[in-house]
């Protein structure tokens, strides 16, 4: 194995950790959203659409990072003194994507409580307009039957 093997896995921790910043950016853009007053869905769709890419971007960083840790991996233990610095920063970069992802799943959570709230209040809305609308359409009903006359010369009897 060569040097370059190893400075790919510290390069794919690397990208990982900007892409744990970025997913980090897009989750504070969320949380902003959900604070305004009223929830903007096209912009939380549009934020939905790029937390999806950046974890299809980590998704492929894991495997790739999988793939050549499981062919080197050997080489790596057998020989600790040649590869102490990229070790060492592999551990580095670990540590912190490992609470850049804490982090992460803390905000989502509280995003997810924040979206149940503004979801919930949306579905209260519509229910407050639909029975709005309902006493109306009672309303209309019942004043279109008062000047309603029965007939005056019909037989009730049989």
């Amino acid at each position: 194995m060569s040097l370059s093997s190893a400075q790919v896995l510290v390069e794919s921790l690397e990208k990982k950790s900007r892409i744990l910043d970025e997913i980090m950016k897009e989750n504070e853009a969320q949380e902003t959203l959900f604070r305004q007053g009223e929830l903007d869905m096209d912009a939380l769709d549009a934020s939905a659409d790029r937390m999806g890419k950046l974890a299809e971007k980590l998704e492929l960083l894991d495997d790739g990072f999988e793939a050549v840790y499981d062919r080197i991996r050997e080489e790596l233990i057998e020989n600790k003194a040649a590869y102490r610095g990229e070790i060492k920063r592999m551990q580095e970069l670990i540590a912190g994507i490992t609470e850049k992802v804490v982090s992460i799943n803390a905000a989502r959570m509280r995003n997810k409580l924040q979206a149940e709230k503004q979801f919930k209040k949306s579905r209260q809305q519509i229910g407050n307009a639909s029975s709005k609308m309902k006493a109306s359409q009672n309303y209309y009903n019942n004043m279109n039957r008062l000047n309603y006359v029965d007939p005056q010369f019909y037989d009730n009897k049989k």
